[in-house]
């Protein structure tokens, strides 16, 4: 069975906003969502900036006697899934339930309450220890959350997989429709690990910027004086069904997951390879699942994480698989210029971003980008939002171990 798979439903948590408008707006208008950090006092931190959701309140979604039995990133990751989950209108039955599946998972998981916990253990002893712990820091416990909120009953899954968790997830998600395991799939990632832990692991290993007197401009991809990524928190989750259920329902249709690719680099735990072999045959083989020319795609939302060596790598691997011709026709952007890097929950936020510009006709810029590196000479869509008609566009994610993921999206008329 070889089913066409498409999205009927999208939820958004960013640094940019609650919600799809705000943050979709906001990434058309060039905004950053990058600032000090509030969560806790940085002031001794080499990074004091990340991309927080200020504006989230996780009473909104979820109910407060169960709010404090979860981590921040299944709060993110359960009003993601609800939005999506409402906006795609699909009721659940018992006879439907079975095949109707989740499958959000997370790069880190509950890192803060991790942390918190350690600390009561140290400073109060094992009996001030949650009894919430250990389920408030599991990654499936989203997945399994929202499964037991509206009664699904189908296939129930993680991603773990770093920074390319979300696009695992989703492509993992649509092999599962596509085989005929399941009719209806929520599918994407989630993260929340801005706490003196994540912040201070993350810049032990010379990962983040350091760019605190100017958090708006830290986040430059592509650009001379980029510093390393700034981290970030959300959550990004999709609503996938076969395109004959979504026609028959009348449902809004974003985008097609024609295509996906996954592959190892076998190379470094934290670099990628330097001759993009791993990236470049993922990003082959998303084109052939999809059964499209390199020629047909318009655009590629990136991984783009502002990192000296990863940006580089991402263009030469784009000018491996389109060719350097046609790659320099390519719109190239990367959103993580206004979002930051949300790590696990990034393949989602960015895959729906993909839906959107195909969607709406609109490619998101690069912001930040003043004065290119040499090495990265593509049309990365500096500075301002581009309107265009797109039939088929790609989103890039790679994460740490050498793992790497892309989809492809294509318009449906």
């Amino acid at each position: 069975m070889d089913r066409r798979v498409v999205i009927t439903g999208v939820g958004l948590v960013t640094p940019l906003g609650t919600g799809t408008d705000v943050t979709w707006s906001s990434l058309l208008a060039g905004k950053s969502g990058i600032g000090p950090i509030t969560r806790f006092d940085a002031t001794e931190y080499a990074c004091r900036i990340a991309g927080e959701c200020r504006d989230f309140k996780a009473e909104d979604w979820i109910e407060k006697k169960e709010v404090r039995k979860m981590d921040l990133f299944m709060h993110f990751g359960m009003a993601a899934a609800i939005l999506a989950w409402k906006e795609a209108g699909i009721e659940v039955t018992e006879e439907n339930s079975r095949r109707i599946g989740v499958i959000i998972g997370s790069g880190i998981g509950g890192l803060t309450a991790i942390q918190n916990q350690a600390w009561e253990l140290k400073e109060k002893g094992p009996r001030r220890i949650s009894p919430f712990f250990i389920p408030m820091s599991l990654i499936n416990l989203i997945s399994g959350h929202f499964a037991i909120k509206y009664g699904l009953k189908g296939p129930n899954h993680a991603v773990v997989t770093a920074c390319a968790t979300g696009a695992h997830a989703i492509g993992d998600a649509m092999h599962i429709i596509r085989r005929g395991d399941a009719d209806v799939m929520v599918a994407g990632g989630a993260e929340a690990a801005i706490c003196e832990l994540g912040i201070g692991g993350f810049a032990a290993a010379k990962a983040l910027s350091t760019r605190n007197d100017n958090p708006e401009a830290a986040s430059r991809p592509w650009d001379k004086g980029r510093d390393g990524f700034v981290e970030s928190e959300g959550a990004g989750v999709v609503v996938l069904e076969t395109l004959e259920s979504a026609r028959k329902r009348g449902a809004r249709i974003y985008a097609e997951v024609a295509g996906y690719g996954l592959t190892g680099d076998a190379h470094h735990i934290t670099a990628p390879d330097p001759d993009a072999e791993g990236a470049s045959r993922c990003m082959a083989n998303a084109l052939a699942s999809a059964g499209v020319d390199p020629t047909s795609v318009g655009y590629v939302n990136a991984h783009g994480t502002s990192t000296p060596l990863g940006d580089v790598v991402e263009t030469q691997a784009i000018k491996k698989v389109f060719g350097p011709e046609y790659a320099r026709k390519l719109m190239v952007s990367s959103t993580k210029s206004m979002t930051g890097h949300l790590l696990g929950a990034a393949g989602g936020v960015e895959a729906i971003f993909t839906a959107l510009a195909l969607h709406h006709g609109v490619v998101p810029p690069t912001i930040n980008l003043d004065d290119p590196d040499d090495a990265c000479d593509l049309d990365y869509v500096p500075h301002t939002a581009r309107q265009v008609s797109l039939e088929c566009a790609m989103s890039n994610s790679f994460g740490f171990g050498g793992t790497n993921a892309s989809l492809v999206l294509k318009r449906v008329s």
